[in-house]
């Protein structure tokens, strides 16, 4: 029996319709669900859930297991008694179509600090003891995760990072941590608190879209930030000099993004040191990522077979080398810690393998080893050379096809920006006229063999180039977009359930039989 056929949207919280500057996980998130059901879409892929970090950047996370605060939604805050309706007041600077990220994070953290000091101040209550229990049931990484932020809050003014701390706190001296835990016990329930309040919100949203028969996609970024809690609460796991600072870093040779490669600046893991022991850290990450999401994209899927190391002191990623990874090793410790396959087949996998870039026969024998889907993206596949891998009579049925993802440019920006050659040939591949390009790739990605089809909402409602998420490379003015519900119409669900319906990937749709 072949496998259930799906199709689903990418659309990041954040970008969503909302009274607060941002999109958050209040009311238009459980409006998204609907729409995604009445689409006959079975999918919502989202970018990281983690806190932003330079540039917004959801990749650049302070911490791999904390969710972002300022997707909390006000509105239940205000429900508890916690919050009035005159404090939640929208701000004059706040704008429908970006996110104004230093305006919302004034407004947003003044007001969840001003909810829990109204939450503590209540004593012993129900909400105490289901606070309690969140914490309990965290505090392998939510006690570090709360002292981190609240010495970042203390320390970490004029962008210093937890290395310049004073050494005790940033060596984890056991007394110093002790002390500074005692000193700093409400700054730290205050992000114990937005923990609490954050995961509550996401899990009853995420139960809301099951129960719609749609299923979360999550995104874990394969490297960390190097200003998180995980790196200055687990050193000993990344390869750091004397000091604390990272001696090599992550990031690409130069490919289709840049020409002298990207420099992301990611610590790079000491893999020996963690396959000592079984890779524990990396199985409580999955564990964590998977009680948040139904599947996760893993980013950079292709660091696990080799990855590219920069020296910490290079301007550019040129002068990197190839750096093999823990392989297959690592993928059968995380199948043995969670008790489960990780490849639980196509079209419902727990993991999708994000193999962009340059990828060796290595990179895909690796892939295969472990069951993964692929990826494929249509805009990637009008070089002209019919052998061309992103060309769906390429593709094979365990792979993820995008028109585009979070990187791209827009479907309708692209097709802008190719020459009157290249413009030719994809009429010609995909028998268009090419004036609704967006809907054309959609329908070509919907109607191929693999079994997961995604969609940026941008292509959906046909947007073009400033409305694209991200540019890679470009550390300002992404991470922005928003749209909102006037720009949705009717029909624009139709066509994505009637193509749902054409292609088998409707949630009533039969699976086929091979």
């Amino acid at each position: 029996m072949a496998a259930k056929r799906r199709s689903g949207i990418l659309l990041h919280p954040t970008s969503l319709p909302g009274p607060h500057g941002s999109g958050d996980l209040g009311l238009s998130a459980y409006h998204f669900i609907d729409w995604l059901a009445i689409g006959k879409q079975t999918l919502w892929q989202i970018l990281p859930l983690g806190g932003v970090g330079p540039g917004n950047s959801p990749y650049m996370s302070p911490s791999a297991f904390a969710g972002n605060e300022l997707l909390i939604s006000l509105t239940p805050l205000r429900d508890a008694g916690w919050l009035t309706a005159a404090d939640i007041e929208p701000d004059t600077l706040f704008r429908e179509d970006r996110v104004n990220y230093p305006a919302i994070r004034l407004y947003r953290m003044a007001r969840l600090r001003l909810a829990a000091e109204r939450f503590f101040a209540e004593g012993n209550t129900k909400n105490r003891l289901d606070f309690d229990a969140f914490q309990a049931a965290t505090s392998d990484w939510l006690d570090d995760y709360a002292l981190f932020m609240a010495l970042d809050r203390n320390h970490g003014s004029n962008g210093r990072c937890w290395q310049d701390w004073p050494a005790p706190l940033a060596q984890r001296k056991p007394k110093a941590l002790r002390d500074a835990a005692a000193s700093l016990t409400d700054e730290c329930n205050f992000w114990k608190f937005c923990q609490w309040i954050f995961y509550a919100q996401w899990q009853a949203l995420k139960h809301y879209a099951n129960q719609r028969g749609i299923l979360i996609v999550g995104d874990m970024p394969i490297f960390v930030s190097a200003h998180s809690a995980d790196v200055w609460s687990h050193q000993k796991l990344f390869d750091l000099d004397d000091t604390g600072h990272p001696r090599v870093i992550a990031g690409v040779p130069p490919d289709y993004f840049s020409a002298t490669g990207q420099r992301w600046g990611n610590p790079l893991y000491d893999w020996a040191t963690h396959a000592q022991d079984s890779y524990h850290w990396w199985a409580a990450r999955i564990r964590s990522t998977l009680s948040l999401c139904d599947i996760i994209r893993i980013d950079h899927f292709r660091g696990f077979e080799s990855y590219w190391e920069i020296p910490a002191k290079s301007e550019t990623a040129i002068n990197g080398t190839w750096k093999a990874g823990p392989g297959k090793a690592f993928f059968d410790a995380m199948q043995k810690a969670l008790g489960k396959p990780i490849n639980t087949g196509i079209g419902t996998p727990s993991i999708i393998a994000e193999d962009l870039g340059i990828i060796t026969r290595e990179v895909t024998a690796l892939r295969d080893a472990v069951g993964l889907p692929g990826m494929r993206i249509m805009q990637f596949a009008f070089d002209g050379k019919s052998d061309n891998l992103y060309l769906p009579h390429n593709f094979e049925a365990n792979t993820v096809v995008y028109t585009g993802t979070h990187d791209n440019d827009t479907s309708v920006g692209w097709w802008r920006s190719l020459s009157g050659q290249d413009q030719d040939y994809v009429r010609k591949y995909l028998g268009i006229s090419g004036e609704s390009i967006h809907w054309d790739l959609i329908h070509a990605a919907s109607a191929s063999v693999a079994t997961i089809s995604i969609v940026p909402m941008q292509d959906v409602l046909g947007l073009d180039s400033p409305h694209r998420m991200n540019q890679p490379g470009q550390a300002t003015g992404y991470w922005e977009w928003r749209f909102n519900w006037n720009q949705v119409e009717s029909w624009h669900a139709d066509r994505l359930a009637e193509l749902a319906r054409l292609h088998g990937r409707s949630p009533d749709a039969p699976t086929p039989v091979t």
